[in-house]
């Protein structure tokens, strides 16, 4: 299980435009790694359009958006036309991605069990290490719950912690 601390584990995957993009492309970025179950269900649908309102906000504070979901680059490509978003979706169709951030996980519903995307987000600093992760997702207000947690200052002892620093 992933923890504030750890190194993000290296990812690579494609863009709804088709191209190959990697962890080590954003290196001395901050990165806002969001998984997602499905393009264009309710959900998803908010949490896209908050991120893709808060954009310009959160690029003050330094962060690139990536979305992440199991769709192909195709559904990944409409779902951006639809609702005009302006940040990378990858297409993690071998759910390698989901897998190694312990996001691809057993689910319910109705008693039906089934595999599928945790909703979740990670915050990944310039230096690949996790910062901070968002398990409880508030997907109509998710750039405003990202930007109320950058905005905190951290105490000295909290960064030694992060940092697993003695």
């Amino acid at each position: 299980m992933l923890k504030i601390g750890h190194k993000a584990p290296y990812w690579e995957g494609t863009t709804q435009d088709g191209n190959i993009v990697k962890l080590s492309d954003y290196e001395g970025k901050k990165i806002i790694l969001y998984f997602y179950p499905k393009d264009n269900t309710s959900g998803c649908t908010l949490e896209a359009k908050s991120l893709r309102d808060g954009k310009e906000e959160l690029a003050k504070m330094g962060y690139e958006i990536i979305g992440v979901s199991p769709d192909s680059v195709k559904s990944h490509r409409n779902f951006c036309d639809k609702h005009e978003l302006n940040f990378t979706l990858i297409a993690d169709t071998d759910k390698s991605i989901a897998q190694a951030y312990g996001v691809w996980q057993e689910k319910s519903m109705y008693g039906r069990k089934y595999m599928g995307i945790v909703r979740t987000t990670f915050i990944i600093n310039e230096i690949g290490c996790i910062e901070h992760i968002f398990d409880k997702v508030k997907t109509a207000t998710h750039w405003q719950q990202i930007a109320e947690w950058a905005k905190k200052d951290l105490t000295k002892e909290e960064l030694l912690r992060l940092y697993n620093i003695e």
